[in-house]
């Protein structure tokens, strides 16, 4: 009998992990990744700090604002394993517009801040752009996790167990790349990337929830873009890499359990540090979300390599 758990069940548990517990007046407490092992991943920790955030939005008899934006800062590398711990604070009350300021903590440590701002729901003058690319529908591509299984066979030899591990290990969203990502590729190339992406089975109908879970999943393929040029991956253990920041701003309503497409590319890196953009499209082409991150990117000497 297979250990690895059903669809609906790793589902189940990434609710879990993005319901953030009440921990006093505006504190919170995350839950860790069940089975995770090293360095949290950091979408789960932006993730959980919009949650808090969402916790305190305001809301009264003309409906609740929704979060619209946020930006954070990557302080310290979290541990898997422990809590993590929210604290929020509410500095605007306006009428159209709310932010709150989140700072999270492992063991008194600050791993993160970020700021979120909230907007009542309103009409304005509206336009697009980019349009979303002519891609192959998901149907047409193969799930990156049958690829990640036929790399971990081609290069057992060259992967460390906790690399296989990585690799393998249940995720609860599944994507279908267009193309290459950093981890496939073994020769520089231009530095985009395209991949379909949705959880792996229905979530609650929360849209709080739904801006939760495409929060996580904005940290997916991103930093990776800025090794496409340098043919080099992290999975190889020929990259030290780590996020610095990370903004996203909610242009619309979406369903993370529906197909998105996630478009990014990455401008520039040096300096230790690579800069990449992203486009989120539901499967309309309506854009719904945009991203922005810096991380820091180094080669590893070729010494250090596994």
């Amino acid at each position: 009998m297979s250990d690895t758990p059903s669809p609906a069940a790793t589902i189940a548990g990434f609710v879990d992990l993005l319901t953030v517990r009440p921990a006093g007046t505006d504190a919170y407490a995350g839950i860790p990744q069940t089975g995770g092992v090293g360095r949290v991943f950091g979408g789960q920790v932006v993730a959980q700090a919009l949650q808090a955030a969402q916790a305190t939005a305001p809301s009264d008899d003309r409906g609740g604002m929704i979060a619209h934006s946020l930006h954070a800062y990557f302080l310290r590398g979290g541990t898997e394993g422990i809590d993590t711990q929210f604290e929020v604070s509410r500095d605007l009350d306006g009428r159209s517009f709310a932010n709150r300021r989140v700072t999270a903590r492992q063991d008194g440590e600050t791993i993160l801040t970020l700021t979120a701002s909230f907007q009542r729901p309103e009409q304005g003058l509206a336009h697009q752009q980019p349009e979303m690319p002519d891609v192959p529908p998901p149907e047409d591509l193969v799930p990156d996790s049958e690829l990640r299984r036929e790399m971990v066979a081609r290069s057992w030899d060259r992967m460390t167990e906790a690399q296989r591990a990585l690799a393998l290990r249940p995720r609860p969203l599944e994507t279908r790349t267009v193309g290459k990502l950093h981890w496939m590729n073994t020769e520089p190339r231009a530095p985009f990337s395209q991949t379909w992406l949705r959880t792996i089975a229905p979530l609650p109908d929360d849209p709080a929830l739904h801006r939760a879970a495409i929060a996580y999943a904005s940290d997916y393929t991103l930093l990776g873009t800025s090794a496409l040029p340098h043919g080099l991956s992290m999975v190889h253990g020929e990259l030290n890499a780590a996020s610095l920041d990370h903004a996203l701003w909610f242009h619309g309503d979406a369903r993370a359990d529906d197909w998105l497409l996630y478009v990014t590319e990455s401008p520039w890196s040096g300096a230790g540090r690579g800069f990449n953009r992203g486009h989120i499209f539901d499967r309309a082409g309506n854009l719904v979300a945009s991203v922005a991150q810096e991380g820091m990117i180094r080669q590893r000497p070729r010494a250090a390599q596994p």
